[in-house]
């Protein structure tokens, strides 16, 4: 388990201008016992506990202390990827997790072990559902002797309920005492078939360890009564007729028989499937001869002659399968050996089930990364190829299922809006409304009716009924406040008190109104210059900045831009009716382009050409004047100092473009250029190159 996993979804962050009353009323109201403390480069100082609280109350400390002066200095610091054990007595101290040496969270005791609980519940359910799935009586035991794993075969058998089985010692539940000694003694190794009930089994037992040290013991129960009754038959007849050669090679299991001086008389078609090897390998040699000669690495019929009694052993075939070898000496009426049938049961399906206990907790984790990446790819409108972006979709996607409060900022135009859609879309609240207000788009005087609603008579003009606000409209959900830099002071103190009550008073009402909204804010303004200056509230500024996330703009995602331009000429072709396409210097142009007006210039301007331009193919001649690259400015570019990762990605466009024009495919292109195939596909679509 990583520590992101275990971080608190109530997790706080202090700084260092609060006082011990705020961070007193932050802890209460989230259920925590602690949180960071942050300087104003966040990066953690210290940290606060209830216990320090309480103790500098007593003391008589003033409620308008700040923080910093009753902190605890020594914080234990975990990274967002640490891997946690509850096995670790450290790791089970409260932690702060920090990601690119920032607090993002805090771990306490019980955030681990909650996790563990759950993952625990999740393994014993498909612990339970795979050994259901094994056809054999399966019973699991841990040190102590008590059952952890009694499958439905093994309630069958027993006829013992199998709920009532588990978690009780196996004394009181096992009837048949040769079993109970099996399963809970210290025999080396179970070599005697095993009879009630009618049916007759052959015990497989294996101990369980976990980092070389023993936890427990399974044994697996096989039926052989249909193998049993074959010998039988076999003792009386003294030989194979054709009702026995039916059901020999009718049986799954593979069959092996030789004489009594070992010499092989026969073997069945499972024999061959399960060992990868054939009837004329083996039929009329003996079995010390084939052993050695290496066709098999050890033979259960030696030893049941060697020692006059059924013998069992386990070995891996050729094939690669697992087997579990049980040879039966037959004997006649002298008491001579005239027979030994060798029975050969594939355990590969039983020993692969350990393997995949030991498998549940990687595959855990791998479907929570392949069903993250399902949400990402899911998500609406997302067109990115850059690190950044898909980073950054990659936070809002953790962050959407906690209620905390999330400020999106970024340039105007990089779409701080579909970041918050995105939130919304994958949060448990997206069957909620999902409510947007441009806080700059509504003259100051109607801003506090939007926003929380009036009462009939509340001012002259207003509605006879009276009018639901936006954070009633938007109950349950999400209401994205864009342009929160817009907000006048005196609705800065109303939305702060929103936050940390949780309730709203509607113009001219008298009656708090319980509100259960998510909130999200957007800004393309620096927040803490306006806190300077007084234009900004602190206190709300660290209300809204719970997750902060930073949308970079075009410019320094340039990766981005191939994907947006063939996304909306797309778009607009289809909205237009249209089949417009981009020469490739329309692109390159547009990719060295600095987006002042990012994604939304982009679009807006990818519309005008489609609109206006003439033919089919949209060429430099049809770009205003000011996105077009001159000789002179390229010239001038030459000369500039770009980032070393820019300068290859245009080698390698150019290089691309110019390898088109000479070759009709991409698998041609790569011959070229010495690549794969694939490399040269994965960067025609990084780059957006038409073919």
């Amino acid at each position: 388990m990583k520590a992101y996993e275990a971080v608190n979804p109530n997790s706080v962050f202090l700084y260092s201008e609060q006082t011990i009353e705020e961070a007193s009323r932050l802890l209460l109201d989230r259920g925590i016992t602690k949180a960071p403390v942050l300087d104003s480069s966040n990066e953690c100082i210290g940290i606060i506990t209830k216990d320090l609280l309480l103790h500098a109350m007593l003391n008589g400390t003033s409620l308008e202390t700040r923080v910093p002066e009753i902190m605890q200095s020594d914080c234990y610091f975990l990274a967002h990827d640490d891997k946690l054990s509850i096995n670790n007595n450290r790791q089970l101290e409260s932690g702060i997790v920090l990601k690119n040496g920032l607090p993002v969270g805090v771990i306490e005791p019980k955030d681990i072990i909650n996790v563990y609980i759950k993952r625990r519940k999740d393994e014993k359910e498909n612990i339970k559902a795979t050994m259901d799935a094994v056809y054999n009586p399966v019973i699991a035991i841990n040190n102590n002797n008590i059952i952890k794993i009694f499958n439905k075969w093994a309630a069958k058998a027993f006829n013992i309920n199998e709920t009532k089985a588990l978690n009780s010692h196996a004394e009181n539940v096992i009837p048949n005492q040769e079993i109970l000694e099996l399963l809970t003694g210290e025999i080396s190794y179970p070599d005697n078939k095993i009879s009630f009930n009618g049916l007759s089994y052959v015990p497989y037992r294996k101990n369980v360890y976990r980092d070389s040290e023993q936890i427990g013991r399974v044994l697996v129960l096989r039926d052989i009564s249909e193998i049993e009754t074959m010998i039988q038959k076999s003792e009386y007849t003294k030989r194979l007729n054709r009702e026995l050669e039916a059901i020999i090679e009718s049986s799954f299991d593979g069959l092996y028989v030789t004489d009594g001086q070992a010499n092989t008389l026969r073997l069945n078609k499972g024999f061959e499937r399960i060992m990868g090897i054939t009837q004329e390998q083996c039929v009329g040699r003996n079995m010390k001869e084939l052993v050695d000669r290496g066709v098999f690495s050890r033979s259960g019929t030696l030893v049941a002659l060697e020692t006059g009694d059924r013998a069992t052993l386990t070995l891996t075939a050729s094939t690669g399968k697992e087997a579990l070898v049980t040879s039966n000496p037959i004997y006649d009426e002298k008491g001579n050996i005239i027979l030994v049938v060798t029975n050969v049961r594939d355990i590969t399906e039983l020993n692969e089930l350990q393997r995949r206990l030991e498998r549940v907790e990687g595959l855990q984790e791998l479907y929570k990364t392949e069903l993250q990446q399902m949400k990402l790819e899911n998500s609406r409108k997302l067109i990115m190829n850059s690190t950044k972006m898909k980073e950054l979709i990659n936070m809002a996607m953790r962050v959407a299922d906690v209620d905390s409060t999330v400020l999106i900022q970024g340039e105007s135009g990089v779409g701080k809006e579909l970041i918050a859609e995105t939130i919304h879309f994958n949060s448990n609240r997206n069957d909620t409304p999902f409510i947007r207000l441009n806080c700059g788009a509504i003259p100051e005087n109607l801003l506090e009716s939007e926003l929380f609603g009036y009462e009939a008579g509340a001012f002259t003009g207003a509605n006879k009924n009276g009018k639901v606000g936006l954070f009633e409209l938007a109950q349950g959900g999400i209401l994205f406040l864009d342009e929160i830099g817009e907000l006048p002071l005196n609705l800065q103190v109303k939305l702060l008190r929103v936050l940390q009550d949780k309730e709203i008073m509607r113009v001219g009402g008298v009656k708090p109104i319980k509100v259960n909204t998510r909130i999200i804010a957007g800004t393309n303004r620096d927040l803490m210059s306006m806190v300077d200056k007084n234009l900004f509230r602190l206190d709300l500024y660290y209300r809204l900045n719970v997750i902060p996330i930073t949308v970079p703009p075009l410019r320094e995602r340039r990766e981005d831009i191939p994907a947006l331009m063939n996304y909306f000429i797309n778009e607009f072709n289809q909205k237009y009716g249209m089949k417009k396409r981009l020469d490739n210097k329309v692109y390159n142009n547009l990719i060295e382009y600095n987006w002042p007006g990012n994604v939304r210039e982009l679009e807006n301007l990818i519309e005008r050409l489609v609109v206006t331009s003439i033919d089919n193919t949209i060429n430099i001649n049809d770009l205003p004047s000011s996105y077009i690259k001159t000789s002179s400015t390229m010239l001038e570019d030459d000369k500039q100092i770009i980032p070393l990762q820019q300068a290859v990605e245009n080698t390698e466009r150019k290089l691309l473009e110019n390898a088109f024009s000479r070759y009709r495919t991409s698998y041609q292109v790569a011959q070229a250029l010495k690549v794969n195939q694939s490399t040269i596909v994965r960067k025609v679509h990084k780059y957006g190159i038409t073919r």
